[in-house]
């Protein structure tokens, strides 16, 4: 009874030490200009303020053209990487795809290396052949960066389907693509979720590649121009302003992980079969 007691006690006391820089954040953005200063940070704000805060935002900052186009990449991006990395898994467990350890680890070296020793060379190739400053480069090097993750997940679920299941689609008929994108896929719908939410949340939060890669408020994502609100007006009169507009841009991935909860609790248990 005790040890459960203490258990709860720590939870209770990790949640909310988790929970309090969500709380400065909304109750600062739920202030008026005038109201805001550093000596009542903790003080809490009102829904007014913040529906001020909130119109101020869209229509005095960037920001809603950058959360329209970090929709698109966040959304196409890792559903390509996830299609891809299943192709993959598919083919390197199902098909038995001659040297298929080898190009599977040659794909998952594309994790090895960290993004900061290749921006340099990305800038550079993109400049060169047209990409920059581009939603079909951004998507295009998003696509590339979490397909290795997602190759990596996705060859671990499929190697827990019996290969039996496979044997029994041949016999009946069935070619691989077929038995690809109606029986393997529908088979691993939850893990194919999970590694969804995880790239479309780091796309979305991904703040280096789209302030080498991009330019215009028209393509870069939204988290550079969170950046660049800061640095413009960080301790000035419309604080509150940046508060709301970090406010507004964490919402999406908490309503995504709260909406996909079922799914994301059954993908993780991979290699179910």
């Amino acid at each position: 009874m005790t040890s459960k007691i203490i258990r709860y006690v720590i939870l209770i006391a990790m949640g909310i030490l988790w929970l309090l820089p969500i709380y400065l954040l909304l109750a600062n953005a739920s202030k008026l200009t005038s109201e805001y200063s550093g000596s009542n940070l903790w003080a809490p704000g009102n829904f007014p303020a913040l529906v001020s805060n909130i119109v101020d935002v869209f229509t005095t900052t960037d920001v809603p053209s950058g959360l329209f186009i970090t929709v698109i990449y966040a959304v196409i991006a890792p559903f390509i990487a996830v299609i891809l990395g299943a192709a993959v898994g598919y083919a390197v467990i199902a098909l038995k795809l001659k040297h298929g350890f080898f190009w599977f680890f040659v794909i998952f070296c594309g994790t090895v290396f960290p993004l900061q020793l290749m921006v340099i060379p990305l800038f550079a190739a993109y400049s060169q052949v047209g990409l920059f400053d581009t939603a079909v480069g951004m998507i295009l090097i998003y696509s590339v960066v979490c397909l290795p993750f997602s190759a990596f997940v996705m060859r671990n679920f499929f190697a827990g389907i019996a290969e039996s299941v496979f044997e029994a689609a041949v016999v009946d008929g069935a070619k691989p693509w077929r038995i690809f994108t109606q029986i393997y896929l529908p088979m691993s719908r939850s893990a194919l979720v999970v590694v969804f939410i995880l790239q479309a949340t780091w796309v979305w939060n991904d703040f280096l590649l789209a302030l080498i890669l991009t330019q215009s408020s028209e393509i870069r994502p939204v988290m550079p121009m969170l950046q660049a609100l800061q640095s413009v007006q960080g301790g000035g009169s419309a604080f509150t302003v940046l508060l709301t507009a970090a406010l507004l841009v964490s919402i999406p991935t908490a309503l995504l992980f709260g909406l996909s909860q079922k799914y994301f609790q059954r993908g993780l248990a991979l290699g179910q079969y």
